[in-house]
């Protein structure tokens, strides 16, 4: 096991490099940012110059990631345009997000995988044909729609919860954007679980342990459940890094001023620094949260082992 767990970490130092590396390009071909800090009116050559100079936009792209990527070594994502710390942004923003992903997550787990293993269980039953519909319906509503009804019903028309969240942004005030932010994966759930669990209900060793006698809910939990979660975990822990980075709509509809705000208004201020800061970051996520999940594959399944 800590072969592997040196060895997968080995092999994340290329792909974090890599992404970096990718992603501070595309960065800096959105457009010039001395530009956006003008306004509508065009920088006078001295004043671009000097503001160019002063964040390091005058070098060659390649010696900018250098430069930028020896920073981050020693904890410092750069400044943001309007001089405040990136660090800073992170630690107010960071904590909001992995809140709301902990509730989206928490859905996930609770409401998909139960109901994926009832409709597996009864396959082809009126309940499979309900919950297969509603999670049809839930996956081609696009999310916007989803919050905001959810926003107008809940927090405007029935007075149920405040329409936007607060600074603190409490897990309690996160319920409803974490259900909005989970819903179309918490469906892929819901329907990666029914269709596991149908197909490993026909196996062998399911036939085997009912053979034997075993009680059925030992059967399930302790035998079909483990293994047919296996898809399930791995969606899920890809899913983790989505939901920080894709909860941007979910949070510009309930104000909440986490990772996704903070990205829109670098983008749409042309922000390279917090862009790439709290990108770089995201990465390192999915890549934790990758390495978590393979670690996870033989805590479910005995068979698996790691050399």
């Amino acid at each position: 096991m800590g072969r592997y767990v040196i060895r997968r970490l080995l092999q994340m130092i290329p792909v974090f490099f890599g992404a970096t590396l990718l992603i501070f390009l595309m960065v800096n071909v959105m457009g010039d940012p001395v530009a956006g800090l003008c306004g509508e009116r065009a920088c006078d050559p001295a004043t671009a110059a000097q503001l160019k100079q002063e964040f390091g936009l005058d070098k060659p792209v390649w010696q900018q990631y250098l430069t930028y990527m020896g920073n981050v070594f020693t904890g410092d994502f750069g400044t943001a345009f309007n001089g405040q710390k990136v660090t800073e942004l992170m630690a107010a923003a960071f904590p909001v997000t992995i809140r709301l992903t902990i509730v989206a997550i928490l859905f996930e787990i609770i409401i998909g995988i139960t109901l994926g293993v009832v409709t597996g269980l009864r396959r082809g039953r009126p309940v499979d044909t309900s919950v297969l519909l509603l999670t049809l319906v839930v996956i081609s509503v696009p999310t916007f729609v989803t919050g905001l009804l959810l926003q107008l019903l809940l927090g405007v028309e029935w007075g149920l919860i405040k329409p936007a969240v607060s600074t603190e942004a409490t897990f309690s005030e996160l319920i409803v954007p974490g259900l909005v932010l989970a819903s179309v994966s918490l469906a892929y759930v819901t329907r990666l679980t029914r269709t596991s669990i149908a197909e490993n209900r026909r196996a062998d060793y399911v036939r085997t342990a009912i053979a034997k006698g075993l009680p059925r809910h030992r059967v399930i939990t302790r035998h079909l459940l483990r293994n047919s979660l296996i898809p399930v975990v791995t969606f899920i822990g890809t899913d983790i890094g989505a939901l920080m980075g894709g909860a941007i709509v979910t949070e510009r509809i309930f104000n909440i001023h986490g990772v996704g705000y903070q990205l829109y208004q670098g983008i749409l201020r042309q922000n390279t620094q917090t862009v790439v800061g709290f990108v770089t970051v995201l990465v390192l996520v999915f890549l934790v949260a990758n390495l978590i999940v393979d670690l996870l594959y033989a805590v479910l399944d005995p068979r698996i082992r790691y050399a």
